[in-house]
This record gives C-alpha cells, sequence and structure tokens, in this order.
C-alpha cells in the first residue's frame, strides 16, 4: 500500500487527477469517493493500484476522449513529471525503510558486544602474542576500544601492523603487541573471496536458545527457549557457529549439554538426531541436529540521537539495497542458484518466524522486504515500474514516445514473465514445504 501511495502522492503534487486508489486486487468490497477520487477496499489484499487519469493518451485511442481533461491527463504532462510520479512507488519503499531503520535505531539501538576475548587459535598470532580467553581489550595503539568492532576496525585498518593492546586480565591491566596476519575469507551471504586480516581470536558471544522445535531432540531432552549455553560435550562454546559445529559432529551420538538457566547451571544430555545435507563441496553427508533456533545472547544495545538516526537509517537502507542489488545479479547471471527466489508462502513464513522474535524483528523484516519489492520494481521490465521508467528514457533518446502498438506488445512480454516468476516462485516455496509429498 506505502508503494501505491507514493505514486497516488506525487501524482497530486504534480496535478494529475487519480481516478481510483485501490487497497487489494479483485472484486471491490467497500468503495468511498473523495472530491475526486473513488477509493476502494477491494478482496484479494496483495498490494493494490492506482489509476490515473489519462494513463493513455486519448489522441492514441483511449475510451473516454470526450470526457478527457488534458490539464489533469498523466500523459500530457512533462517527462519529467511522468518520470517522478511512476518513480514516486519504489521510491516510497526506499522511505519506508529508513524510516523503519531509523525508528529502530533511536529507540531499540543497535546490539553491540564487548571486546571480550573468546576463542584463541593454538597457531595465532593471538596466542603467540600471550591473549587468552576472557581477556578484556581496552586498547588499541592508545586508543579506547568500547566494542568488539573497534577491535576489529583496529585490526582491519592494521595492514599486517604490530599493535599495541592493553587488556585487562583478573582485574589487572597488562601491555601486549600482536601482529595481524593476511588471511581469505569468504562472504557470508554470497560465499566470494576475498583479503582480510585476523589476529586468531574471536570474540565471547554466549549462544543462547531462540526457538525450541516440537518433538524435537532438545524438546525431549529438556532444552528451553532462552537457555543460555556455556558448553557442548565437555567443550565451552563461545559462540552461536562454535555451537552448531560441535553439535553437527554428533549425529546419533548423546552428549551433554552445560547451560544457563535463571543464573544456576545445568547439565542435560541430548541425543542428536542425524539428517543428510549436501556439504560445500556438493557432496552428500551426515550432520547432528537437535532441533533448535540459536541466537546470541545480546549484553546491550548502543541508541543513537535523533539526528545520527536519520543519517545511519539512510546508510542501512543504502547497503541493504546494494546488497538486495548484487543478490538479484548474481542470480540473474546463475552464480546464485535460481531456488532461492521465493513467493508468497516463503515471505509469510519468514514473517511468522519474525513475529515470534518480537516487534522489532518483525518491522526490520518489513524493512528488507520493502527495499526488495522497490529493487523488483525498478527493473527494465514491462508491467514494473522499471519498464515505464525505461520508456520514458528511450523517449527521452528519441525525443518522441514509442508508439502504442509497440508498448503494447512490451507489455504483453512483461506480463508472461512476470506470471512465469511468480509460478516458479510458488514452485519453490511448495518444494520447500515439502508439498509433493502426496505424489510419491
Amino acid at each position: 500500500m506505502i508503494h501505491e501511495f507514493g505514486h497516488f502522492l506525487v501524482a497530486r503534487l504534480c496535478g494529475v487527477g487519480v481516478e481510483r486508489f485501490s487497497i487489494g486486487f479483485g472484486p471491490v468490497l467497500l468503495r468511498w469517493r473523495g472530491k475526486e477520487t473513488e477509493y476502494c477496499l477491494s478482496a484479494v489484499p496483495m498490494g493494490g493500484y492506482v489509476k490515473m487519469l489519462g494513463e493513455e493518451s486519448p489522441l492514441e485511442g483511449s475510451d473516454g476522449a470526450a470526457a478527457f481533461d488534458p490539464q489533469k491527463s498523466f500523459a500530457f504532462k512533462p517527462l519529467w513529471a511522468r518520470f517522478l510520479i511512476v518513480f514516486a512507488g519504489p521510491g516510497m519503499n526506499f522511505v519506508l525503510a529508513a524510516i523503519i531503520f531509523t525508528i529502530a535505531l533511536a529507540t531499540l539501538g543497535r546490539p553491540v558486544w564487548p571486546p571480550l576475548i573468546g576463542r584463541v587459535a593454538e597457531d595465532g598470532p593471538a596466542a603467540a602474542a600471550g591473549l587468552q580467553t576472557a581477556d578484556m581489550v581496552v586498547s588499541v595503539d592508545g586508543g579506547k576500544v568500547a566494542y568488539w568492532e573497534d577491535l576489529e576496525q583496529a585490526i582491519a585498518e592494521s595492514r599486517g601492523r604490530t599493535l599495541a593492546l592493553t587488556v585487562r586480565r583478573d582485574g589487572v591491566e597488562r601491555p601486549l603487541s600482536v601482529t595481524p596476519r593476511r588471511t581469505v575469507v569468504r562472504d557470508p551471504i554470497f560465499r566470494e573471496a576475498r583479503e582480510a586480516w585476523e589476529i586468531g581470536a574471536s570474540a565471547q558471544l554466549t549462544p543462547q536458545i531462540g526457538s525450541v522445535t516440537p518433538g524435537a531432540p532438545a524438546e525431549k531432552a529438556g532444552l528451553r527457549v532462552g537457555d543460555l549455553v556455556r558448553a557442548v560435550a565437555g567443550q565451552p562454546v563461545y559462540s552461536p557457529d562454535e555451537m552448531m559445529q560441535t553439535i553437527q559432529r554428533r549425529a546419533h551420538q548423546t552428549f551433554d549439554m552445560t547451560v544457563e538457566r535463571d543464573g544456576r547451571p545445568l547439565a542435560i544430555a541430548v541425543t542428536a538426531a542425524g539428517v543428510r545435507e549436501r556439504g560445500p563441496s556438493g557432496q552428500e553427508m551426515e550432520i547432528g541436529r537437535i532441533g533448535v533456533g540459536i541466537v546470541t545472547k545480546v549484553v546491550r544495545y548502543e541508541t543513537y540521537t535523533p539526528l545520527a538516526a536519520v543519517w545511519y537509517g539512510i546508510v542501512k537502507t543504502w547497503d541493504m539495497t546494494a546488497l538486495t542489488a548484487k543478490g538479484l545479479w548474481k542470480i540473474v547471471s546463475r552464480q546464485i542458484d535460481s531456488s532461492n527466489i521465493g513467493g508468497p508462502i516463503q515471505i509469510a513464513a519468514e514473517a511468522g518466524r519474525q513475529a515470534k522474535e518480537g516487534v522489532a524483528s518483525l518491522a526490520l523484516f518489513t524493512a528488507i522486504i520493502s527495499v526488495n519489492l522497490a529493487l523488483l520494481n525498478l527493473l527494465p521490465v514491462p508491467m514494473l515500474d522499471g519498464g515505464h521508467l525505461f520508456f520514458f528514457v528511450i523517449e527521452a533518446i528519441m525525443g518522441r514516445p514509442l508508439s502504442l502498438r509497440k508498448r503494447e506488445a512490451a507489455q504483453q512480454f512483461g506480463f508472461v514473465l512476470l506470471m512465469l516468476l511468480m509460478v516458479y516462485a510458488l514452485y519453490n516455496d511448495l518444494v520447500r514445504i515439502d508439498a509433493f509429498k502426496i505424489f510419491r
């Protein structure tokens, strides 16, 4: 609806008459008439539409030529006005995302973690320098370190230069020197390799049980949402990743999980189920699963002033836009499997999961979906806003619009393309929930 409101608002500002503003598609359930616009609530609650006066020029065969008002006609507005009206839909999606991010940063803040050392690799620079688990990094090269990300930034910017650290251990501050080493890491989303610098130490992040699958080994063993996981099979775990990897290596094994519940330590015996999955190289392997969702316990949130929140809300929207655009390009160029394309079932399922996490998680998910919708609508495909904008670019270059016949042919092609994409996305959704098992 926010998308269509963008079209509606800018159309009115540009003096274009809006005949109908509908929430939803299909048969009209409710309608009321304003000064010159009919407002409708329609039966299919998926999106909506705005019908503007003169979206097709009456000189090209519109049925309503007799009642046509050139002063309020979309078709007779200058090119820049038509461009703004069409762009306003996706533009409003971007604005919504920025507003959500801004409100979240100003009220909830963002999660931050202390510069507390967790796992120390035996063969890494941190171990060679004498860093130990539970050391608190106080400063780097004389500069205060407030959060773990401050330490990460200092390591990244060093590019191998020796860093002077001050750490607090058992209440006593002591100086250490560490020389970061070059390494290659993979992007967690797109799996792209890139150069990075590390010291061979990770942050101490406490894994927390975020959800428990009914009937799964975790529920049978007595694990509960909110439990803090301290150790698995006698091994301390300092992050959700460590916890998952430790469990995955123990398919069909029974082991103790040490958790903290209501401030008290508990040892709970769990037997992991075995699940067959494909590994990174494509080979099939069996891994252990206990049926829990794992989150990182947030120690504190850093909030922003209203002005800073607005700025970082815009930055966050830009970052999300760039990430989504990169993902779309990788799907189009077949660098990412097209089975990752999801439809309404996947969106609804994910929205439900986020709602269980709380209002904040659901709001941030809405912002991400809003950015996705904006970019999808800007694709240069006829039937989408991006297709109309592409026609306007051609009009600006040629000095005249494409003929109605060519635009109609392009619209028909775009309609078929979008229908095929929607069917494919729905097919992927059904495969994910194993809906075709009834035919096996």
